[in-house]
């Protein structure tokens, strides 16, 4: 197995309304970061969380945001940043189209 996306590599989230247990946050779909690390391979915790087996795993990623990119209105410092965890099935590159 090997990673999608490499640290340093541009993504956006997907901006998709999925139903059911989610582990990414809704203020983030549609937004772009930045790799900052991978974290390796888990099991899906969206699968798990309906008592299934969670497999095949998922590669994990450290995705580092700028919070005034998130938040428009967001006063503090323009440096400030917010890292998320998303699993890979949620990230595309950056460059795509949007949908």
């Amino acid at each position: 197995m090997n990673p999608q996306f490499q640290p340093g590599d541009k993504v956006r989230v997907r901006k998709i309304d999925a139903p059911g247990h989610i582990r990414t946050p809704y203020y983030i779909r549609g937004h772009e970061g930045v790799v900052e690390r991978f974290c390796g391979y888990f099991k899906n915790p969206e699968e798990l969380a309906y008592f299934r087996p969670g497999t095949p795993l998922k590669a994990l990623y450290r995705i580092r945001f700028v919070q005034a990119q998130v938040w428009p209105q967001y006063i503090g410092p323009k440096s400030d940043t917010l890292d998320i965890d998303i699993y890979e099935h949620w990230l595309e590159a950056a460059s795509e189209a949007r949908p």
